[in-house]
């Protein structure tokens, strides 16, 4: 069950620091009100606002990476499923009903007939498997083209050895009818099914613009919402689509999304009544968490995310496993989350977070131990740090320039090597398009990462590192693990599945260590539950802007059961 929002009672000088804070955050809100008065546009305000984090970069979904661009993504476009907001759970979506086959291997869904994208031409099968199709694609450069290697044939055409698209596992049987036979039987497949890769896009209008076609007007969605202005560092506005198919259950008629990056914008912002979500705990000013948390409007709760470093395994020294041991274990992941990120955080020491349904992780890895962190470093050839060279750490800049989360965190991980290895660190702040462009082309040497389950099931976290996953980013390659997480893939039996998957995680924990996890996140917003409502804490962290409405009525965000996810 998802917690309730963490409750932090703070000394009395605590509080008197907080009210001073609070009090220069007054003044600040007065300024920024009267600043805002002179630059904001003559248009409607929308009927919710919300504070998103950063400016896109992309809205195509076979190109979408970040967590919230991937928000904003999943109210345009939809797959043949979507997740239930209070459970995170597969439901139906542009698919009413499907059948799988007695051995897993073969899932038939039927389309609702009444589908029509936002311009009114029908949206069919054809449409699906050209979506699915295009996102595996080589020329179309999908991060995410793994989510649908499950698929017969699916993983030799995204790597150019099958060039015949038909020999992949969709099809359209009819018009209303798609096939998709796996190669394996696959317990999340459903799952994947939700997910804003597998949405459906229009095929006429990719043709007609290319690279360009997310910005072409009046662009054709299948999803809840229509794009009516994506304004860089300004807003993404979104008004409700009335031809969806459940136009009639979309609550909100216009919606903006703000890329907003500094947390004391972000709250001015929300405390002037100029925004009405927030989302993330990165645009929460660290020096009043004490005094916020505690606000009915402050939610935390449990989710599937672990914040970790990613190491660049093909540039010495880190292509060494015992330098990148001794990283991890000259790391105190408490002083981390007791001194910059205070939500109730929990210190990682293996990738996959606590909670995720029907699996037993190994043991912790990695644990702190400065002193057997200083012999690997020397078994490694730098006694003491001697002769080891200078490197940088790559984190990504947020759009306001204030002291963040990310960068304290380097500085602390900068402290803690020095003083306990005797290595030096460079810092290297970059926007998000730089971070996420070095980190694909492997140009660093530490980068921090995050990642956020994309569904419930430890494959979302561990796929990651097979050796030709697009979220890799490591350069690690491992034979036998990629052998593991495929074999897993493969197996009905649950027990046999988790000991695999124990196996694949063991390896990449103590063995390959290609990352180092920090600390597993807690899912946080703020919002006004009265006058809020739709939002449910859910282990995805997964918020369906169509659930949501604002205006008077009860509080109907409380925490709900999680439905108990049972293996298929």
């Amino acid at each position: 069950m998802a917690r309730r929002a963490l409750r932090v009672f703070p000394s009395r000088n605590t509080q008197h620091a907080a009210r001073r804070a609070l009090c220069s955050l007054g003044i600040l809100i007065s300024t920024f009100s009267f600043l805002l008065t002179g630059c904001v546009r003559h248009e409607p305000r929308a009927d919710l606002v919300i504070v998103n984090g950063i400016e896109p970069e992309t809205l195509d979904p076979a190109l979408v990476l970040g967590v919230s661009e991937m928000r904003i993504v999943s109210a345009l476009f939809e797959g043949l499923l979507r997740l239930d907001p209070k459970t995170a759970a597969p439901i139906p979506a542009l698919a009413e009903t499907w059948e799988i086959s007695p051995d897993g291997r073969v899932y038939t869904f039927h389309l609702r007939t009444n589908l029509v994208w936002s311009t009114g031409e029908p949206i069919t099968a054809d449409d699906v498997v050209y979506s699915w199709i295009r996102a595996l694609d080589p020329a179309t450069a999908s991060g995410y083209a793994g989510q649908l290697f499950y698929l017969t044939n699916a993983e030799d055409f995204n790597s150019g050895k099958i060039k015949d698209p038909a020999q992949v596992g969709v099809r359209a049987l009819d018009r209303y009818t798609v096939r998709a036979q796996l190669n394996d039987p696959t317990a999340f497949f459903l799952d994947l099914c939700a997910f804003q890769t597998l949405a459906v896009v229009p095929r006429q209008t990719v043709a007609k613009y290319g690279d360009n076609w997310i910005m072409s007007k009046n662009v054709p969605v299948s999803g809840p919402y229509e794009l009516v202005a994506w304004r860089i560092n300004d807003k993404v506005r979104l008004r409700k689509n009335p031809r969806y198919w459940d136009a009639a259950n979309t609550k909100t008629e216009l919606v903006d999304f703000l890329p907003i990056g500094s947390p004391i914008t972000a709250l001015n912002l929300y405390e002037t009544g100029g925004a009405d979500i927030v989302w993330d705990k990165e645009l929460v000013p660290t020096e009043l968490l004490d005094v916020l948390m505690p606000r009915p409007d402050f939610h935390s709760y449990t989710i599937l995310g672990t914040y970790f470093i990613r190491c660049n395994t093909t540039r010495k020294p880190f292509d060494d496993v015992r330098v990148r041991q001794a990283l991890g274990m000259a790391v105190d992941r408490e002083r981390i989350t007791k001194k910059i990120t205070r939500a109730g955080e929990v210190p990682a020491f293996r990738l996959t977070p606590p909670g995720i349904g029907h699996y037993h992780p190994p043991p912790d890895v990695l644990s702190y131990n400065p002193e057997r962190a200083r012999k690997l470093l020397a078994e490694a050839g730098y006694p003491g740090g001697k002769g080891f060279p200078r490197f940088s750490y790559m984190f990504n800049a947020s759009a306001g320039g204030a002291a963040k989360i990310h960068e304290k965190i380097a500085v602390e991980l900068q402290q803690m090597w020095h003083d306990e290895l005797g290595i030096d660190m460079e810092l290297r702040q970059v926007e998000w398009k730089v971070y996420l462009a070095d980190e694909n082309k492997l140009d660093y040497e530490l980068t921090r990462a995050s990642w956020i389950g994309d569904y419930n099931d430890p494959d979302t976290f561990l796929n990651m590192f097979m050796s030709d996953n697009g979220n890799n980013r490591t350069g690690w390659k491992n034979d036998h693990y990629d052998d593991l997480i495929r074999s897993a893939d493969k197996e009905n039996d649950p027990a046999k599945r988790e000991q695999l998957l124990r196996d694949a995680e063991t390896m990449l924990m103590s063995n390959g260590n290609p990352v180092i996890p920090l600390f597993y996140y807690v899912g946080f917003n703020y919002y006004e539950p009265t006058k809020i409502h739709g939002i449910y804490e859910n282990i995805l962290d997964i918020h369906p802007l169509n659930a949501m409405w604002k205006g008077p009525g009860p509080v109907d965000n409380e925490p709900q059961k999680r439905a108990e996810v049972k293996p298929r």
